[in-house]
């Protein structure tokens, strides 16, 4: 099991986001349209910025603390790393969500080739990492090989899409391609993005050197400390330093941005998020499949009788979860992509039946079934009510459930993504509808190692390549409802609904750029 499947499944559990917005530094009020389901942006009042103001620590509360600093050990999204990563290294590019394009941020351009078999990147002059060497297209290059020989996130999409890659001057790469692929730009908006300078694993022991606005201080086991650095290619931050703390659970997160103990955090219960978007301006955004029901579709398991997981999917209805489990507040329902995403179709998710549920037990018994299935869970509040309201549905079908609870996110790993020791799991795809590709790749290809439920299905693996290749919005679209009618009819897995997530600041904050996974650049951010 290689470190990139672990550290993927941790994200899954924590959750990964999906875009961006430019810039709050105008102050003033968001945009009112991203208060609406699918709306990606900032949101919320804010007094006038005025002028930047120098120095001062910012604290951010992260979703999680960051266990390494090298982007190849993690999934380096908003939720697991990616903006303290993001502010050592900085992006080749960041995502736009009030465009809805890539800007250049380390590049100084990327341009796709009109047959669509190439990309190619053109660097800023005079770039360098914090070792004082060059940031040019040999060092991206050699960092985009690092991070693929060390399986990192979405190495695998990235050795079966790039044919090659290579340094054609000093400051342009050039992307061959195996077929077009119109997302490419997402993969340099996350790990593959963030270049690691060449001296980083000198001496067998990695060392953090980047191109990014801040070096670090000081590493434990729950605190990062940055510091500012001058040199930095847009210029020298206006903070002095940045902090990021772990605060477990959302509402003391929330507490302390109102006490004045940290001005940035990163949440994701719906019932915090609704609360926090009340009380303070911050980077709103939704993805599609946040909460999932993971069914193992293994040989030997339950779940390789298709009969068997459309019961589940059948038996459980995403809205009893989101009244029990979320307070009415989650966004529940069995499509890949609701009406508010940019890819719904008019093919619609299973709809909830108890009678067929039933039906297809009955059926499955009769040919041997004994109707035991197998939740695995983590032992906190949230994950348990999941699972108990998920029992008592698939009980009242026929099914005989007995949950196990595991100590930790760590035990959950192993026993799914190694032991597959499982039938059914709850999870997260957290797709973005900037990049569906990338998630459903991970989610449901044969060949991905992160396809936790064992799925080996050629016409899936069919469709997907033909997501990939889509080269208009309608064409992909199209696609995408040719995936829907295969998952309503093979319920590989169970779509429970989509989600949110909100990074709050406090109000005397400005200047944060997000980008796509909720990741927060920081270098033009100051705290007035």
């Amino acid at each position: 099991m290689s470190t990139i499947a672990l550290a993927t499944v941790a994200s899954c559990l924590l959750l990964t986001g999906c875009a961006g917005n430019p810039s709050n530094d105008s102050g003033g009020t968001g945009d009112p349209a991203s208060t609406a389901l699918g709306a990606v942006g900032i949101t919320g009042d804010q007094p006038a910025a005025g002028d930047p103001q120098e120095g001062g620590t910012l604290v951010f509360a992260s979703y999680a603390p960051v266990a390494s600093l090298d982007p190849t050990k993690t999934q380096p999204g908003g939720s697991a790393g990616g903006t303290e990563m993001a502010a050592i290294y900085d992006l080749l590019v960041r995502y736009d969500a009030s465009t809805q394009t890539y800007e250049p941020q380390l590049a100084k351009s990327l341009t796709e080739s009109d047959d669509h078999l190439s990309w190619t990147l053109k660097l800023r002059d005079g770039v360098t990492f914090n070792d004082g060497t060059a940031l040019n297209a040999q060092a991206v290059v050699a960092s985009t090989n690092r991070f693929n020989q060390k399986r990192g996130a979405n190495s695998e999409l990235f050795l079966q899409s790039v044919k090659s890659v290579e340094a054609t001057d000093d400051s342009t790469v050039v992307y061959m391609m195996n077929q077009p692929w119109s997302e490419f730009p997402s993969l340099l908006n996350q790990g593959h993005g963030m270049v690691v300078g060449t001296a980083s694993d000198l001496d067998g022991k990695f060392t953090p050197i980047g191109a990014g606005a801040f070096t670090l201080a000081r590493l434990t086991g729950t605190e990062l400390e940055l510091n500012a650095r001058p040199e930095y290619w847009n210029g020298k931050p206006h903070l002095d330093a940045v902090k990021f703390v772990d605060i477990k659970d959302d509402q003391p997160k929330i507490d302390a941005l109102k006490s004045g103990g940290v001005h940035m955090a990163y949440l994701r219960n719906p019932t915090t998020v609704s609360s926090a978007k009340s009380d303070f301006p911050g980077y709103f955004e939704t993805v599609s499949m946040m909460d999932v029901g993971q069914i193992n579709n293994r040989e030997g398991r339950p779940g390789s009788d298709v009969r068997v997981r459309k019961a589940m999917a059948l038996a459980i209805d995403p809205e009893v979860i989101n009244q029990r489990v979320m307070g009415g507040l989650g966004m529940p329902g069995t499509e890949i992509f609701q009406p508010w995403s940019t890819w719904h179709s008019d093919v619609k998710g299973l709809t909830p039946n108890l009678d067929e549920a039933k039906k297809l037990t009955d059926e499955a018994k009769a040919d041997g079934f004994d109707g035991k299935i197998t939740y695995v869970a983590v032992q906190s509040p949230a994950s348990q009510a999941m699972a108990l309201t998920a029992q008592s549905m698939l009980q009242a079908a026929g099914f005989d459930v007995e949950i196990v609870y595991t100590a930790s996110a760590t035990d959950m790993i192993k026993r799914i993504y190694v032991d597959h020791d499982f039938d059914l799991s709850s999870g997260a795809f957290s797709i973005a509808d900037a990049a569906p590709y990338v998630r459903l790749y991970s989610t449901m290809h044969s060949g991905s190692s992160n396809n936790i439920a064992g799925l080996d299905d050629p016409e899936i693996d069919s469709i997907l390549a033909d997501i990939q290749t889509a080269t208009t919005t309608d064409a992909k679209r199209s696609k995408i409802a040719d995936l829907q009618k295969a998952v309503d009819q093979k319920a590989p897995f169970m779509a429970w609904g989509a989600g949110a997530s909100f990074v709050p600041w406090t109000s005397n904050v400005y200047g944060v750029v997000p980008s796509m996974t909720s990741i927060m650049l920081l270098d033009q951010t100051w705290i007035n």
